[in-house]
């Protein structure tokens, strides 16, 4: 009587959701840096110190200071920034090596296993640069900073703003598949066995102290963090010091290509995933005749405590349930 059953859990293939942070971590710089700033007419060396002597003076998130920053910039060039030209830029943004074909790898890799591997980027940066990019095709959903635009598609006025708490929620949502900015139904309690992804089948990649809060919250619920940092420059201070820390289970250099030691990385958070999924699996089937069982116990128990002024046919309608219930029970279990 379990065949049916038994399919039905073999059927479901395991997820896995990737999350990487943007900039730093996919590309080398800040996205805003490589034409965004440029093109108002200031360097990055000026822009940053200026957006965040703007944040400090008024008690603003960092985020909120630079979007608005560059409404006022653009403004002083007389130069509209709209939602095509911030795709347009995405275009030219530069990936590390290996990011382009990455995605793919994994993927491919995962089908091998089993395991359906999901993209998202959780990212301070701006969402319509990255959907500009070449690599937005492979993202599920994409977490970013955001602006509310006129009718024309003209900036107006930041719409959403991401920093390094509030990131935190995307991993709330990609778990229980809550994955609209608007849903408050993510705060909701979920059972472990109903999550979209569970949380232990994530991993979370970034570069920085930014991404702490996240790399925490994943790793303290039996997910994967993983730090990068930039091959060339070769600065290790961060990842060492987010090791120590407990913050990651593993650095490596932003090299995303076919041999690279992030792959690899990826390659065993796959394998483990992957067998920690059959696990589950074996054991969601081991549980039907279980719980079967479970019930007859109750049952019986039911049996033995029912008063005794019940009727015959009462009691014989028991009897009767608790016999066709022992029969649905593999095995001996007197």
């Amino acid at each position: 009587m379990y065949e049916k059953a038994k399919e039905e859990i073999l059927a479901q293939k395991p997820k896995m959701a990737i999350c990487y942070d943007f900039d730093k971590t996919l590309s080398p710089d800040d996205m805003q840096s490589f034409t965004l700033i440029p093109s108002l007419g200031m360097s990055k060396e000026e822009f940053w110190p200026e957006s965040n002597k703007l944040a400090k003076e008024n008690l603003m998130d960092n985020n909120l200071a630079w979007m608005y920053q560059l409404i006022v910039k653009s403004k002083a060039c007389r130069k509209s920034i709209s939602r095509d030209y911030f795709k347009q830029i995405g275009q030219d943004v530069p990936l590390y090596k290996g990011v382009d074909t990455w995605f793919d790898r994994v993927n491919r890799y995962g089908e091998q296993k089993g395991v359906e591997v999901q993209h998202y980027i959780i990212s301070s940066g701006l969402k319509e640069i990255i959907e500009g990019s070449s690599i937005a095709k492979h993202f599920k959903r994409i977490y970013a900073s955001s602006y509310l635009y006129s009718a024309d598609g003209v900036v107006e006025w930041p719409a959403q703003a991401v920093n390094y708490t509030n990131k935190t929620q995307f991993i709330f949502r990609i778990a229980k598949g809550k994955f609209e900015e608007y849903d408050e139904s993510v705060n909701n309690s979920m059972p472990e066995d109903s999550l979209y992804i569970p949380y232990e089948n994530i991993v979370y990649i970034g570069d920085s102290a930014t991404d702490i809060p996240c790399m925490r919250l994943v790793k303290s619920k039996g997910g994967y963090s993983i730090g990068v940092f930039d091959p060339e420059k070769n600065q290790r201070q961060k990842v060492y010091q987010l090791f120590n820390d407990g913050r990651i289970n593993f650095y490596a250099p932003a090299d995303y290509s076919r041999n690279a030691t992030l792959f690899k990385y990826i390659k065993s958070v796959i394998d483990n995933i992957s067998t920690n999924e059959r696990i589950k699996t074996e054991q969601k089937i081991l549980r039907l005749p279980a719980e079967t069982y479970k019930m007859y116990t109750s049952m019986q128990s039911l049996i033995d405590i029912a008063p005794q002024n019940l009727s015959k046919k009462e009691r014989q309608k028991l009897e009767q349930g608790m016999e066709e219930i022992k029969v649905m029970i593999e095995g001996n279990v007197d």
